[in-house]
């Protein structure tokens, strides 16, 4: 079914406004708040937690937090953990991370590719409670095995944008976290790709893809919410603007592309709470059941 999510961007909303962001978020019934984590402005794990905390419906997802900065384990213990605490109600993706920021800490993989093949199976395995072994390239495990697996693995998603990348991640993930700023058309080349590739695996089960779109509602919609997406040909193509009702009818064009999460991405710094309030309007709308 498709859905429709927000963001919280800690580009534009620092840590110490997450908290009232959250509850506003799940005061205006809003099914899925998504956080990122990027060197070196705030937490992902840390602030899903307390999100998950404060609220009682909310999901909150993680799209992405960097595979190179934390051992698979420790993010397998991560994840588990806050899955025994809130069941069903964490996202939890990763992905290559920024590789400049990766070499800042000592931390980038020569082969990123490498990585994901290596990193996004075992993690998988481990939050089903296997016992892994993996003698890799970046991953070693001997013969580790969670003592507390989640009750019900969550989907493990990955970032990819890349030919490559999307490929390997239709092959290893559960989903797929697609980046704003493309059209409906390149979306739907990613999509295809993506699920080309799990097919070729013999991966038979749903593969859930979501994409950031750049949103804005109110005054100048229009104009913010294109400028936001920069200097790409068409931007108008590339974001949504106006009220809800016409941010859900235009939503239409990336779930027609094979979307199954359009997850809105404030176009500039406002009042979150707004945006979120039409964000939750937004996904009533897409579901039918806004009267």
């Amino acid at each position: 079914m498709a859905r429709i999510g927000a963001i919280f961007n800690p580009y534009t909303h620092t840590p110490d406004e997450f908290r009232d962001a959250v509850l506003a978020a799940e005061s205006a019934g809003l099914g899925e708040l998504w956080i990122w984590e990027d060197c070196f402005r705030q937490s992902a794990f840390a602030a899903a937690s307390a999100a998950l905390a404060w609220t009682d419906a909310l999901r909150v997802g993680i799209g992405i937090a960097p595979m190179p900065l934390r051992n698979v384990a420790a993010t397998a213990m991560e994840i588990a953990t806050i899955e025994r605490l809130f069941p069903g109600r964490l996202l939890p993706g990763v992905g290559h991370g920024v590789l400049d920021w990766m070499g800042q800490v000592g931390a980038r993989a020569a082969s990123p590719l490498t990585l994901m093949r290596e990193y996004v199976p075992a993690l998988r395995a481990l939050l089903a409670g296997d016992e892994v072994t993996v003698p890799g390239r970046y991953v070693g495990l001997d013969a580790v095995r969670l003592d507390y697996p989640p009750v019900t693995p969550p989907l493990v998603y990955a970032a990819a944008e890349g030919p490559k990348t999307l490929r390997l991640s239709g092959e290893v993930a559960d989903g797929t976290v697609l980046d704003s700023g493309h059209t409906a058309e390149e979306y739907a080349t990613a999509t295809a790709s993506i699920r080309d590739a799990r097919a070729q695996a013999g991966r038979g089960e749903a593969h859930d893809i979501v994409a950031y779109v750049v949103t804005a509602f109110g005054a100048d919609a229009e104009a913010r919410a294109t400028a936001d997406v920069g200097d790409k040909p068409d931007p108008a193509s590339r974001a949504l603007w106006g009220e809800p009702d016409r941010v859900a009818a235009e939503a239409q064009r990336f779930f027609a592309a094979g979307v199954d999460d359009v997850v809105l991405l404030p176009a500039s710094r406002g009042d979150i709470a707004e945006f979120y309030r039409s964000a939750a309007e937004v996904a009533r709308l897409v579901r039918g059941d806004a009267a």
